[in-house]
């Protein structure tokens, strides 16, 4: 998978985290969804694997590529990792900035992107990146840079959308266009711009990875239960606050939609 043609790029709409204001921690905001509902299962997956590679946080050095209002990038912090956190959008910098003042966190945030990383050569213990590689026109720069940032050994850790039938069914017609269930911005994601997950092994072989794993993701409730929920809250009957208490996003072997995984670097 190479760069992303512009004419593809231009269709997808990244402005949304410029917006004014809070975003990201206010609960009824469709991003805070990730904290409510998402981040419990990718945590927690990433904090099994890095319990299995006996890595120790403390005094261990971690960055996140692409960490908006410092939703995740808390979480890094919060296991014990000398943490940064790096973004292009100056409204949701300023936001994770002042959260983790209220919250008595020391993170740093720089303002750059993930195909030019402001960082020497092998800098970090573990790199994270998750909703975010769907999002960048050149991606295999941004691998290159995340392998160029990592210390040998270095963990990678990261999740996705793929792309498939099913994604695009959902991800794109239910999460994002059709009006009867739709809670994302129309245009947040583009499906050619997913990733599958042979592309993205590829891609982290040519970048003195040595992949691991990939595990998928499916919600905690059945399909037709979610769409009503989902139903519920485009009819104004449930906030994003409450949809975010009605389910939670589970571990599963089913990638057809999102995946995660980590790679070391050689």
């Amino acid at each position: 998978m190479g760069k992303i043609k512009q004419e593809t790029y231009d269709k997808i709409d990244n402005n949304l985290y410029d917006a004014v204001g809070d975003i990201w921690w206010k609960p009824d905001t469709v991003l805070h969804l990730l904290k409510t509902s998402v981040n419990p299962c990718r945590v927690g997956y990433f904090q099994k694997r890095i319990h299995e590679l006996k890595i120790i946080p403390v005094d261990k050095t971690a960055l996140e590529v692409g960490s908006g209002g410092g939703i995740l990038t808390e979480e890094i912090c919060k296991m014990g990792f000398t943490t940064i956190g790096i973004d292009p959008s100056e409204p949701s910098l300023h936001t994770a900035i002042n959260h983790a003042r209220q919250e008595g966190l020391t993170i740093k945030y720089d303002k750059g992107t993930g195909e030019n990383l402001p960082y020497p050569d092998q800098s970090f213990d573990c790199v994270f990146c998750c909703d975010v590689l769907e999002h960048v026109r050149d991606l295999p720069k941004v691998i290159a840079e995340i392998s160029r940032v990592l210390k040998p050994m270095g963990v990678f850790f990261y999740d996705t959308l793929n792309r498939t039938f099913i994604s695009k069914l959902v991800a794109i017609k239910i999460w994002q266009q059709w009006k009867r269930w739709a809670f994302m911005p129309p245009n947040l994601h583009v499906w050619e711009m997913f990733i599958k997950p042979d592309e993205m092994k590829e891609l982290l072989k040519q970048n003195d990875f040595e992949w691991k794993e990939h595990k998928g993701s499916e919600p905690n409730i059945s399909i037709p239960k979610m769409l009503g929920y989902l139903r519920k809250r485009a009819k104004g009957e449930l906030t994003y606050a409450e949809l975010g208490k009605k389910f939670l996003i589970v571990e599963s072997d089913d990638m057809n939609i999102i995946y995660m995984g980590y790679a070391i670097k050689k």
